[in-house]
């Protein structure tokens, strides 16, 4: 070759490797979690508490560092011996449907996994799962599905019964005008039956599917109606005192609806407590990552509004308790058990749920509510923000 020149390529060059982002520290990762997580020490005491574990126990962070596990729980509970397998084998170990039931605390269906943390000798990362908010909500699932089998009978009572029945009622009417003394009486029980299964019929009748028209309410408003009526009624000789969250927005419901709702609960309570010495207690509060999934769909909805009312009566008896909200379920002498099964229907008709926790000088109905949509204010215009 002659003395040409060979023109190369040079050589693309490589991208450097990018270096891989730092990892966020202990605390950061723990407070990710949507899972109740705390490090206990050797001692049992709280090191550290994620925000989920805060609203598990019903404590704060700064609250919790000062107490011991054995504060909150007796020491017969079985996280306890979670506890001991996992500093006895350095090993994680699990446990599931546990009760964690004292005067500060009360789940159930529980489930715990516990791991060493090598870092601290003795320490364990506790990690929970509060399965009663599962199990209440399948049970709400279900009832609903019974709820729509009533509302059909229902309307089918409403027919086919009171009909009848009002013939039944004016056939005693006429043979009472002509009867002997004895059977007077006997046509006088007729009626007052007749009128007794009509007044049945139409709570029934409650349960038929109509259409609800929901729109923002004030909760707090609503709570301060019903307070004063209970006070100024079946109530007066009780002191109820307000726990609320004034920055609480208003809440996606239907008024009238919600005043029954809660009128019902705050007389059932009325009637449990000692009439000396018995408190009711109604409160809110805002609570992040309350969410269920509608059946039928993929949607989810966000429910953090909570709405309780909580009185230092008896409790509610154990084998009750799975069934509380079904009709015709009842711990009342003469009661007919529609009360609570009514208040399930409308909490679920506005998208709610209710769920039930009690034990003996302490019952706490808890209403989860939605908020209102995005951009919605209290006269139903749109707001600046959401």
């Amino acid at each position: 070759m002659s003395g040409a020149v060979i023109a190369r390529t040079p050589p693309r060059a490589r991208p450097a490797p990018s270096r891989p982002a730092p990892l966020p520290d202990f605390g950061t990762i723990l407070a990710a979690l949507p899972l109740p997580a705390v490090v206990l020490d050797a001692e049992d005491r709280f090191r550290y508490a994620n925000p989920a574990a805060e609203l598990f126990f019903q404590l704060s962070s700064a609250s919790l560092a000062v107490l011991r596990l054995g504060d909150l729980l007796p020491p017969d509970s079985r996280l306890f011996a979670l506890l001991a397998q996992v500093r006895q084998h350095e090993a994680p170990v699990s446990d599931h449907d546990l009760l964690l039931d004292s005067p500060r605390l009360n789940r159930r269906g529980v489930a715990a996994h516990g791991a060493p943390l090598p870092e601290m000798p003795g320490a364990v990362v506790l990690t929970l799962l509060d399965g009663s908010t599962a199990q209440m909500m399948n049970r709400q699932l279900n009832f609903l599905g019974a709820a729509r089998g009533t509302s059909a009978m229902a309307e089918m009572l409403a027919h086919e019964v009171k009909n009848p029945l009002s013939g039944i009622r004016g056939a005693a009417q006429l043979l009472e005008q002509g009867a002997a003394e004895p059977d007077r009486e006997l046509c006088q029980l007729i009626q007052d039956e007749a009128d007794r299964i009509r007044t049945l019929v139409d709570r029934m009748d409650m349960f038929s599917d109509r259409p609800v028209e929901l729109a923002p309410v004030n909760i707090h408003q609503v709570l301060d109606h019903v307070r004063r009526v209970a006070q100024t009624g079946f109530a007066s000789h009780l002191r109820i005192t307000e726990d609320y969250d004034p920055s609480l927005p208003p809440v996606w419901g239907n008024r009238d609806q919600l005043v029954q709702i809660l009128l019902n609960l705050v007389k059932n309570a009325a009637e449990a407590v000692d009439p000396l010495g018995g408190e009711i207690i109604l409160a809110t509060a805002y609570h992040h990552g309350v969410r269920i999934a509608v059946p039928g769909s993929r949607e989810r909805v966000h429910l953090p509004l909570q709405v309780s009312v909580r009185d230092n009566g008896p409790g509610i008896p154990e084998p009750v308790r799975a069934t509380l909200f079904e009709p015709f379920v009842t711990t009342k002498r003469g009661g007919q058990g529609l009360g609570l099964a009514l208040v399930a229907k409308l909490v679920a008709d506005q998208g709610g749920l209710i769920e039930c926790d009690s034990r003996p000088g302490r019952t706490v109905f808890r209403l989860s509510l939605a908020m209102p949509p995005a951009g919605m204010r209290g006269d139903g215009k749109r707001m600046d923000r959401a």
